[in-house]
């Protein structure tokens, strides 16, 4: 049988373990759904013409 390789050491994993350890796992995040926007405003301002047009 061939021995196991042993893996490299990880600062950040071994600091992730220890703080599962004392904590605990943390809760699964929750997707919050973003409702459509309805009452958008108009992204350019209407041209002069339009303008002129619904003051007559």
């Amino acid at each position: 049988m061939t021995k196991r390789k042993a893996g490299t050491f990880s600062a950040t994993k071994a600091v992730k373990a220890n703080a599962r350890e004392r904590v605990g796992q943390p809760k699964p995040a929750r997707v919050v759904e973003d409702k459509p926007r309805t009452g958008r405003r108009a992204k350019h301002k209407p041209k002069l013409e339009q303008v002129i047009r619904q003051e007559e």
